[in-house]
C-alpha cells in the first residue's frame, strides 16, 4: 500500500471524536512465522520470523530472519514455504532470533493473522528460554475479518482471500515477511471498514462485535459532551424517564461503548433502542461514583437495572429483649435495644441462618408472650429436647440466660459454637452417606457465616461518627473520603500544590450531616457501606482521623467466611472439571 493511500485512509478518521487510545496514534507490529509444523508442544520449530512495524498507516521498520530449527524441515513444508534445510543452515537459532524480535516489537501492539498460532509459538519459546513475555496487547486480523467480511465480499477469511479483497500490494506466499506485509494491508482495510462503524480506539477494536446493530451505532452521538472523568451516567427515554444507571471511571468512553463495540447484552440493546439522551454526573472519585449509582438506582428503580433496586427489602434475625428472649425474622432494625444479625441477601437466606441458630441453641421458637412465671403445656420441640421449655415452668432462668448470652456472643463476636455444631452434624451425615442433607446444612451454615461477617464489619463502621481516609490514586493525586455512620458524606481530590490539611478540613466542614441508624444498620444502605469498606481495605489507605471505635473481633465471622469461600471456590472448580 502506498504511503499516500495509507495516509488518506487514516486521515479520514481524524474527524471523529476519538476515545480511549486512538488507533492512528498506536504502533502496531504485524508479525508472521513459518514453522516446521502446527504445534510447538509436539516439537514443531520456527523457521522464519517476519514483522512490519507501522503507525498511522506509515511503515516504521521491518524485521526478517530465517531461524535454524535444529531439525530437518519436512518435505511438504519445504514445498509449501520454499524454505529448505540448506537455507536455514547457519541461520540464528531461536535462542538469539527471539530476543531480537522482542526488542524490535517492544512497546507495540502485536498483530497477526490467526494470532493464537503465531503468538503461541513465540510465547512457547520464550517460556523455554525462561524469558519474561512482554505484556503485549494482541489483535487478530482473522478474528476481526470473520466479524466484518461477508461471503459476498470474499469466499473465506484466509489471508490470500483478504489480501485480494483489500487490494494488498504484496501477495502472500507463505514467507514470513511477505505475509506480514500483506497482513498490514489487510489490517488497514479492516480498520477502514470498522471506522465507518464507530470503532476508532484499541479498546473498541478489541471488543468489537458485529452483533451491535446499525441503529445502536447511529446513537453514538449521545456520548458527545460527556467528560473523560469518573461519574454516573443515566440513559433516558423520550419522556425523560430513567431507563438505566451505570458508573464508570471514564464516562465518555463507557457510554460510547454501548453504541460502537463491546455491549452485546440483548436487554441493553433494547434499552439503547429506547434511549434518546444520556446524562452524565461527574464525581470526584470512583468511589463517589459507585455510591451515587447505588443511590440513584434505589431512588428511580430503572427498568433495565437488575441489581440494587430494592435495598429496602432486607431481612434480619433478631434476638428479642423480653423475659424469655427468642429469635425472630424481621425486615427492619428498630431502636429497641435488641440484637440483630444481617442483613441477609434474601428471606430464604435469613431463614437458613435462623435454622442453624435454632439447631445450636435451644431457645424457644414460639412467638407467644411469656411472663416470668408462665405455665402451659410444652410444645413438641420441648419434648424433643430442642427447647429449654420456659412455657411449662421447667426452665431455670439462670440456665436460659446463660444460653442467651452465648447466643448473643455468637451473633456479635464469635460464631464458633454454630460452626462447630453444624460441622459435627455434617460429618455425621457424611459418614452415613446422607450427602444431600449434609449439603443443606453446609448451605445454611454459609448463609449464617456471611451474615455474621457482614454484621460485624458493617456494624463496626456504622458505629463511628466519622472516619476520614485518603489514598494516592493511580494519577498520583490523593483521594479523600469522609464517612459518617457508614455513609459517604463527602469525597474530593486534593489539588496539586494545595495545603492538604486545609483541604481535608474544608471537605469535612462541607460534608453531609448524617444521623446514626439503630442497631448494626448503617445510615446508608448496606451495599453502600460495603463499597466504602472495600475502598478502606485497599492497600495504601491512610486514616486521617477516626471518631469513635472502628474495630472488628479478631475471632469473628470474617475468619470463618474466608474458609467457606475457599471451600465454595474449590467446589465450583471441581464441579466445572467434572462437567467438562
Amino acid at each position: 500500500m502506498s504511503s499516500s493511500r495509507a495516509g488518506a485512509l487514516w486521515e479520514s478518521q481524524r474527524s471523529f471524536d476519538e476515545l480511549g487510545r486512538p488507533l492512528r496514534d498506536l504502533t502496531f507490529c504485524v508479525v508472521d512465522l513459518e514453522t516446521t509444523g502446527g504445534s510447538p508442544t509436539s516439537g514443531s520449530m520456527i523457521t522464519e520470523i517476519g514483522a512490519v512495524k507501522v503507525r498511522g498507516g506509515e511503515v516504521l521498520g521491518e524485521f526478517q530472519t530465517l531461524v535454524d530449527p535444529g531439525t530437518e524441515i519436512p518435505p511438504f513444508i519445504a514445498v509449501l514455504t520454499g524454505i529448505t534445510n540448506a537455507m536455514v543452515a547457519g541461520a540464528p537459532r531461536i535462542e538469539s532470533a527471539l530476543p531480537a524480535f522482542l526488542e524490535f516489537a517492544a512497546g507495540s501492539v502485536l498483530v497477526a493473522h490467526n494470532a493464537p498460532f503465531d503468538v503461541g509459538f513465540l510465547q512457547h519459546f520464550a517460556a523455554l528460554q525462561q524469558r519474561p513475555w512482554p505484556r503485549f496487547e494482541v489483535v487478530d486480523t482473522a478474528r476481526l475479518a470473520r466479524k466484518v467480511v461477508t461471503r459476498d465480499d470474499a469466499p473465506n477469511c484466509k489471508l490470500s482471500s483478504l489480501a485480494r479483497l483489500f487490494g494488498a500490494t504484496t501477495t502472500p506466499n507463505h514467507r514470513a515477511l511477505a505475509d506480514a506485509r500483506a497482513t498490514v494491508d489487510v489490517l488497514h482495510g479492516l480498520m477502514g471498514r470498522l471506522g465507518g462503524q464507530g470503532v476508532h480506539t484499541l479498546e473498541e477494536l478489541q471488543t468489537f462485535t458485529s452483533r451491535v446493530t446499525a441503529a445502536q451505532r447511529k446513537k453514538r452521538h449521545l456520548a458527545e459532551g460527556l467528560p473523560h472523568s469518573p461519574g454516573v451516567y443515566l440513559f433516558r427515554d423520550q419522556t425523560q424517564r430513567i431507563l438505566y444507571v451505570g458508573t464508570s471511571k471514564d464516562l465518555r468512553t463507557r457510554v460510547r461503548s454501548y453504541f460502537t463495540a463491546s455491549e452485546t447484552r440483548s436487554r441493553m440493546g433494547e434499552m439503547v433502542g429506547l434511549a434518546t439522551s444520556v446524562t452524565g454526573i461527574e464525581c470526584a472519585t470512583p468511589l463517589e461514583a459507585a455510591v451515587r449509582e447505588l443511590r440513584l438506582i434505589a431512588e428511580h428503580k430503572p427498568r433495565y437495572n437488575r441489581r440494587s433496586k430494592h435495598p429496602e427489602k432486607t431481612h434480619f434475625v433478631k434476638l428479642t429483649r423480653e423475659p424469655w428472649p427468642r429469635l425472630s425474622l424481621v425486615s427492619k432494625v428498630l431502636d429497641d435495644g435488641a440484637d440483630y444479625l444481617g442483613p441477609f441477601a434474601s428471606r430464604r437466606a435469613a431463614q437458613s441462618g435462623l435454622d442453624v441458630l435454632h439447631e445450636t441453641f435451644p431457645v424457644r421458637q414460639c412467638s407467644d408472650r411469656l411472663g416470668p412465671r408462665t405455665r402451659r403445656t410444652p410444645c413438641v420441640l420441648a419434648e424433643m429436647g430442642r427447647c429449654l421449655s420456659p412455657c411449662d415452668g421447667s426452665a431455670d432462668e439462670a440456665t436460659y440466660a446463660a444460653v442467651v448470652r452465648q447466643l448473643r456472643d455468637t451473633l456479635l463476636r464469635r460464631p464458633d459454637a454454630v460452626v462447630e455444631q453444624i460441622n459435627r452434624r455434617m460429618s455425621a451425615l457424611a459418614e452415613d452417606e446422607r450427602f444431600e442433607e449434609a449439603g443443606v446444612h453446609r448451605d445454611r451454615l454459609a448463609a449464617f457465616v456471611r451474615a455474621a461477617a457482614r454484621t460485624q464489619r458493617v456494624g463496626a463502621l456504622s458505629g463511628c461518627p466519622e472516619v476520614v481516609a485518603a489514598r494516592r490514586e493511580d494519577d498520583g493525586r490523593w483521594a479523600v473520603h469522609v464517612v459518617r455512620f457508614g455513609r459517604l458524606a463527602a469525597a474530593g481530590v486534593i489539588p496539586s500544590g494545595a495545603d492538604a490539611v486545609a483541604y481535608v478540613e474544608q471537605l469535612r466542614a462541607g460534608a453531609e450531616t448524617v444521623r446514626t441508624a439503630p442497631g448494626p444498620a448503617p445510615a446508608a444502605t448496606v451495599e453502600e457501606t460495603e463499597k466504602i469498606l472495600a475502598w478502606l481495605e485497599q492497600p495504601g489507605i491512610r486514616l486521617v482521623d477516626v471518631l469513635g471505635e472502628w474495630v472488628c473481633p479478631v475471632a469473628g465471622a470474617t475468619k470463618e467466611l474466608a474458609v467457606h469461600e475457599r471451600v465454595r471456590r474449590s467446589r465450583d472448580e471441581l464441579a466445572g472439571t467434572v462437567s467438562t
